[in-house]
């Protein structure tokens, strides 16, 4: 295979290939490497790379596979990881220059779940500061005057780039689904709790959730199967036999899917008028298997989520603001000093709420295999805006612990935005099972 050939296989194509002796594991990062440095120091995407460690991962691993050694289901496949994970061969910088040459010598628990699954740890991947909202320097490789979201900037223009197949993201409201959207890749946030975040930078213990960029649902599947075991060091993992998501995404539903388009609150006053009209059109062309429906008890979502994560940002990261006021933009210190002042009953009340909010959800999709809706206002945002983008379609679902998958099919004039799906929480593979549907039957322009 030739060097773009290589760089554009999926993590689950490379695996097979790797395992059937059409390429090797040297091949394929020699080859990413390559597209790494021809392409990134204009797309800005990586924080740690080490092309020497990177080549004897590969080296190890078809030297593995050449000697009749088992092997996982990863084997000799490159996976980025976002830099508020920790790593024991990279620092972990978390975006700040506080976290500078930060080595804790120590992998982060999905990092050592994909290492015995066969993956090689290409490198870290450039975040925001702190996992936030300020801008990083990563641009979307679909347009360079653009954003490519945050905070999963660097995984999402990575993996749109073809630089590296498939990464590991992070969300607390939207920072998995709005920068797959904006970058035109699948996007995947579990359900709360499914993948371990022992080794990963906490800022809200009850909203932040691992998850995945990738370019196929087969990759979203494979990825978080590797990862997914139940945790003792994670207070929110909870105990499940293995989701085996590839093997049930892979298969036929029993009916064909029914979406529940909801609009959401932000609707009205955050959605662009020509993502409105591209997603009447996307939805439209469903025909009778989609169906507008309102959730009144969507209406405070929103609020409640913010400030959870105000409060619980202010928690943990209060102590380095204390410490390093100045070393920490304007943007995060007003965050913060924001976050402080939250109300402990506002705060506890909206806890509280959660539960009969999804309750109430609950019974409401009862009839609807998914919902459908936006994964962004609309296309990225110009860099010279000085925004990552607004959370505002995922932070809610986020906050309700909900699975979400972003895929790549509608475009807005030359930019991609995603349509999120929403399924019940530890309904995962049912949800990537309805999302390959609906790449399969309505497909987009995604090259």
């Amino acid at each position: 295979m030739t060097q773009d050939e290589l760089s554009r296989l999926t993590a689950s194509e490379a695996a097979s290939a790797i395992r059937s002796g059409n390429t090797s594991s040297c091949e394929l990062v020699s080859a990413l490497l390559a597209r790494i440095r021809q392409r990134d120091g204009e797309i800005l995407s990586w924080a740690q790379l080490d092309e020497d460690h990177a080549l004897d991962q590969a080296r190890q691993a078809d030297e593995q596979l050449a000697s009749g050694s088992g092997t996982g289901p990863l084997h000799g496949v490159p996976v980025a990881i976002k830099d508020i994970i920790e790593t024991a061969a990279y620092p972990t910088e978390n975006g700040s220059p506080l976290y500078s040459g930060n080595v804790t010598g120590r992998d982060a628990a999905c990092v050592a779940a994909l290492k015995s699954a066969g993956a090689i740890i290409l490198g870290k991947t450039v975040t925001t500061e702190l996992a936030l909202l300020t801008p990083s320097r990563t641009r979307n490789p679909l347009d360079t005057s653009r954003s490519p979201g945050g905070s999963s900037a660097g995984s999402a223009a990575a993996v749109a780039d073809f630089m590296v197949p498939a990464a590991l993201g992070s969300q607390t409201a939207g920072s998995v689904l709005r920068p797959a959207s904006y970058c035109g890749v699948y996007g995947f946030k579990p359900t709360f709790g499914l993948i371990s975040r022992a080794g990963v930078l906490m800022q809200s213990h009850t909203l932040d959730t691992l998850g995945l960029l990738a370019r196929s649902i087969d990759d979203l599947a494979l990825l978080t199967d590797c990862m997914s075991a139940q945790d003792p060091h994670d207070p929110v993992s909870y105990q499940r036999s293995q989701p085996r998501l590839g093997e049930f995404s892979a298969s036929v539903p029993p009916l064909p899917p029914r979406f529940a388009f909801v609009k959401t609150p932000a609707w009205q006053a955050h959605a662009d008028p020509a993502m409105q009209d591209a997603f009447a059109e996307f939805t439209g062309r469903l025909g009778e298997r989609c169906e507008e429906i309102e959730i009144p008890e969507l209406v405070d979502v929103l609020e409640w989520q913010r400030l959870v994560q105000l409060a619980e940002n202010a928690a943990y990261y209060g102590p380095l603001q204390d410490q390093a006021r100045t070393r920490l933009s304007a943007g995060l210190n007003a965050r913060l000093d924001e976050g402080a002042k939250v109300p402990v009953r506002a705060y506890i009340d909206a806890i509280a709420a959660r539960e009969a909010a999804y309750a109430a959800i609950k019974k409401v999709l009862a009839d609807f295999t998914a919902v459908l809706t936006p994964a962004a206002p609309g296309p990225a945002p110009l860099l010279s805006e000085g925004i990552t983008g607004s959370p505002i379609f995922n932070g809610l679902w986020t906050y309700l612990g909900m699975p979400c998958v972003s895929a790549p099919l509608m475009h807005v004039g030359a930019m991609p935005v995603g349509v999120q799906l929403v399924g019940l929480r530890r309904e995962d593979g049912r949800l990537l099972r309805t999302a390959r549907w609906l790449s399969q039957n309505l497909p987009g322009t995604m090259s």
